[in-house]
């Protein structure tokens, strides 16, 4: 089932009426991303928190102030931040023919490394900020969601353009990160990346249910489909709330 990943084109005499059917699924993809958000909001707490595991993650500095900053990586931090990328890359190519069990199994292993590598923004902004943040994000991925669920236009289109924006954004943060180093430059790029992702959140859910009427009832596919489905729209909101925190949240 690993065409899931490549899309599904729209049947043409796709029933757009909600049903039993599609409610249990699209619920199923939803509560497995609520979950791995809660799983990934905990890791964060603990790598951030636990001077035990935070000192194999991250390298921290008491300031004048007398607050605690993140000042850099470890070497096992940095291997824990890429990890999800080579994890991603990786499954494109080992899992040819995903059962529901390994899709499952690749959702949670990335959610994990995420949301320990996330302990970073906890030491880098402030709590009130990160909640604060978080909330906004979710009332904006849920209506996104909403509209993509609902919309009767194609954005198949816009999925393509939206895709394309990823891997420019992807470079233009790489170039600034290494060579320019330009603060201004970097909140453009949280701006955009903003737009793309919330973009794609509504490309990803209309995709989810078209998804749902081309497996037919398959129960293994639907497995299969739900992990990947939850998967796309969790690294779309962990995207949009770590750009978000970039543009407005207030530093520790």
């Amino acid at each position: 089932m690993s065409d899931f990943r490549n899309g599904y084109s729209a049947p043409v005499t796709a029933d757009m009426s909600v049903d039993a059917g599609l409610r249990s699924f699209m619920l199923g993809v939803y509560n497995k991303v609520a979950l791995g958000l809660l799983v990934s909001a905990v890791l964060a707490y603990v790598t951030a928190s636990v001077p035990a595991v935070s000192s194999l993650l991250y390298v921290t500095q008491i300031f004048p102030d007398g607050v605690e900053r993140l000042t850099g990586f470890t070497l096992l931090g940095m291997v824990v931040a890429f990890s999800p990328l080579v994890v991603l890359l990786g499954s494109n190519f080992v899992m040819k023919n995903p059962t529901a069990a390994s899709a499952g199994g690749l959702y949670w292993l990335i959610v994990a490394l995420i949301g320990a590598s996330m302990g970073s923004i906890v030491l880098i902004y402030t709590e009130t900020s990160v909640v604060q943040t978080f909330l906004i994000t979710a009332a904006a991925f849920a209506g996104l969601s909403l509209f993509g669920y609902t919309t009767k236009k194609d954005l198949t289109g816009l999925g393509s353009f939206l895709i394309m924006g990823v891997i420019g954004l992807i470079i233009a943060s790489v170039v600034n990160m290494v060579f320019v180093k330009n603060g201004m430059m970097q909140m453009i790029i949280s701006g955009v990346g903003v737009l793309i992702f919330a973009g794609l959140t509504a490309y990803d859910t209309q995709r989810l249910k078209m998804t749902y009427y081309a497996l037919g009832g398959d129960r293994n596919a639907m497995g299969v489909a739900t992990s990947y489905g939850a998967l796309s729209l969790y690294i779309n909101f962990i995207n949009m709330f770590q750009f978000l925190l970039a543009l407005f949240g207030g530093r520790r």
